[in-house]
């Protein structure tokens, strides 16, 4: 019998914590960010894109991202710079860092190994 890999976990629940620290909107996620996950996470980040907005997004309790995860962070990213505020996210796993960079995502974005480090970036 041959083994077969392990799909992502599935469910249907992300915990999405915001709070403000110096300005910057602290967003942290637990749990997969995928097509079940993706709009609940739309919803509540994109009333924060305002103008001169600066969003930072703790990706460190996110073990799996779909491209409909990516496509989210995207929209947020483009509502948020095109009203010329900032977008870090923060904690990525070697995993995720793997596939945005394969995805060209990570040009759009600054890193962060923490969200100490990613506030630091966004100071003015």
């Amino acid at each position: 019998m041959s083994e077969q890999p392990l799909a992502p976990e599935q469910n249907d629940a992300i915990k999405i914590d915001i709070e403000t620290v110096q300005s910057v909107s602290v967003i942290t996620a637990v749990g997969n960010i995928d097509s079940n996950t993706a709009q609940a996470v739309e919803e509540k980040v994109l009333p924060l894109a305002v103008p001169g907005g600066k969003l930072l997004f703790n990706l460190a309790g996110v073990p799996y991202m779909s491209s409909a995860g990516l496509r989210i962070l995207l929209v947020i990213y483009r509502q948020v710079t095109c009203q010329s505020g900032r977008v870090v996210l923060a904690g990525l796993s070697d995993d995720l860092k793997d596939m945005m960079d394969a995805t060209g995502f990570l040009t759009f974005f600054m890193l962060a190994d923490n969200v100490e480090a990613g506030l630091k970036l966004l100071e003015p």
